[in-house]
């Protein structure tokens, strides 16, 4: 595999070559390959039929958890996220341990100890993680899935990115089945707070606890804000605020 380097930056296939684009720059290598048709029916690759079989299992599920937070995630997610969260499901797969090889799923792993484990602290904007954006201590209520912050000091417990001159906490509880995508997600009020020394105990609570068939998810959000004229603007487009599924049953 080699880096390419030119003037212009050049992505897709040409002859026998291909450009292609990853973090660490722009990239070339050989189109080769083996044919689809082989792969999928030359039993010298059931090994590789198994793997892609269990790839699409983690990238559905990983989609599945995205798409239920969406409202969440919009603007509290980094640019590789869709990549960092398959990842997660991987590990999460891998503690299936009752499924044939090939046939593991998200949907038997989340079931035990450690699946719920690999995903519990999972952070949705890696440049904004809820350790490094909050110093405060906060409990959470499994039953209802409201999250407290007693005492809360915004300019002394909060990181705050320069030009945020106010912040704003949610929580949130969702319900995700991965075998049957069914999905409930409840929202919490939003407390929208001036970064000031005033203490104040946050209290967030969803309209109701997410019901269904699957594990509960518990999220806490902290988002940031610029006053122009008594009119609050989100900071740059949301690049500091933090989303954290802070809990998994």
């Amino acid at each position: 595999m080699a880096k390419y380097k030119s003037l212009f930056n050049v992505e897709g296939t040409l002859g026998e070559v291909t450009f292609y684009k990853n973090e660490d720059g722009y990239y070339v290598r050989s189109k080769g390959g083996v044919s689809k048709n082989r792969i999928m029916n030359d039993p010298n690759f059931a090994r590789t039929r198994e793997n892609i079989s269990e790839f699409g299992n983690m990238a559905t599920s990983g989609k599945q958890l995205r798409r239920a937070i969406n409202s969440l995630m919009a603007d509290a997610k980094d640019k590789r996220v869709t990549a960092r969260v398959t990842q997660v499901m991987s590990k999460v797969k891998n503690e299936d341990l009752t499924s044939a090889r090939g046939q593991r799923n998200v949907a038997t792993g989340i079931l035990t100890a450690l699946g719920k484990a690999w995903l519990k602290g999972f952070n949705f904007n890696k440049h904004a993680t809820m350790d490094s954006v909050l110093q405060a201590h906060f409990s959470l209520d499994t039953a209802t899935g409201m999250v407290t912050i007693t005492d809360l000091i915004p300019n002394q417990q909060i990181s705050i990115p320069e030009g945020a001159t106010h912040v704003s906490f949610s929580a949130a509880f969702l319900n995700l089945d991965f075998a049957t995508d069914s999905s409930d997600l409840q929202l919490s009020n939003v407390e929208n707070l001036p970064i000031n020394g005033t203490a104040t105990t946050i209290t967030l609570t969803p309209a109701a606890p997410a019901t269904g068939t699957g594990q509960s998810f518990y999220f806490l959000k902290v988002a940031f804000f610029q006053e122009v004229n008594g009119i609050q603007y989100p900071l740059n487009n949301g690049a500091f605020n933090a989303l954290e599924l802070i809990e998994v049953l």
